[in-house]
């Protein structure tokens, strides 16, 4: 991974941990007694049940590693909920509108909590960027695969 900042809410990093202890622990159970059952089968060069199991194993620690990586380099942003009056910032609601009328509303978050398609928006996104800083009534435009979206602003929780 690379030396990127992870930026997390606390409630998302805490998640985080919540998933390596479920790997470092259950995870980790699970794989060493189906490698321990596999090998009671006999012979470990054709035994692809031992030999599956082995690649989950491998898997797996690099999903920790990972996590680790992820936890080791997150800093906590505290969501700014009108802290800076009114201003989209992390951890704002924003409501917007495009040019054809349609509203939206998304929560900025970090990449890791982003799902658009639920209403959270990295804050590393093109949509989010030509957010931030930005107040209730301003208009912005951000360039997307599908061409320009003009927004306005319509209201920042």
């Amino acid at each position: 991974m690379s030396d990127a900042v992870n930026m997390i809410t606390a409630e998302g990093l805490e998640e985080l941990k919540g998933e390596l202890a479920a790997l470092e622990g259950d995870g980790r159970r699970e794989i060493a007694e189906r490698i321990k059952t596999a090998r009671e089968w006999g012979d470990l060069k054709e035994n692809s049940e031992y030999h599956d199991a082995k690649n989950e194993q491998a898997h797996l620690e690099t999903k920790i590693a990972r996590l680790r990586e992820r936890i080791s380099a997150a800093v906590i942003v505290e969501e700014a909920v009108n802290a800076h009056g009114g201003v989209v910032s992390f951890g704002s609601s924003v409501q917007v509108r495009d040019q054809d009328g349609r509203e939206q509303t998304w929560k900025i978050v970090s990449s890791h909590d982003a799902a658009p398609g639920e209403g959270r928006l990295s804050v590393e996104s093109p949509v989010a960027s030509a957010l931030l800083g930005r107040a209730a009534g301003q208009k912005t435009s951000v360039v997307l695969p599908k061409g320009t979206r003009e927004l306005t602003i319509v209201s920042v929780d």
